[in-house]
């Protein structure tokens, strides 16, 4: 079973201004997502920076449904240890900021797709060597027929 790591932003476009195209298309596709895992063809795997970067979410609906969903249908990584820290200092120091860094790390260490809203680091992976397939959530769903 393919695993799936989704970064924060993607779980959060549910709360996001849905009156923008773009918005509106990748939170229907992080829905079908969601929908997926929920009926088991995938894996949702998250991890520690997950529920940091959550835990900072001021508005309080948000956060308490962000971790629900992460504890009712996803499984925890285990710590990726010193080899995940220096995994993760690596990718700070080729340009991935320390949140982005540990996230990917995350999901090399449990050989997920990594699945963001975020162009910019899409991007980034896709010119660094990561050993995953980072992808936006609308591409994953044509990728893999999701409807």
């Amino acid at each position: 079973m393919k695993k799936i790591y989704l970064d924060v932003c993607a779980l959060c476009r549910p709360y996001d201004d849905q009156s923008y195209t773009r918005i509106h298309l990748e939170n229907t596709a992080v829905q079908l997502i969601l929908r997926a895992i929920e009926s088991g063809d995938y894996e949702l795997v998250y991890s520690v920076v997950h529920e940091k970067e959550i835990s900072a979410i001021t508005n309080d609906q948000e956060r308490i449904d962000l971790l629900y969903l992460l504890k009712q249908i996803g499984s925890k990584i285990s710590h990726s240890g010193i080899k995940g820290r220096r995994r993760a200092e690596y990718l700070v120091n080729l340009g991935l900021g320390v949140a982005d860094a540990a996230h990917i790390a995350y999901a090399e260490f449990a050989e997920a797709i990594f699945i963001s809203c975020d162009d910019k680091l899409i991007k980034k992976c896709n010119s660094l060597d990561v050993s995953i397939l980072t992808t936006n959530p609308v591409k994953f769903c044509d990728m893999e027929d999701i409807r």
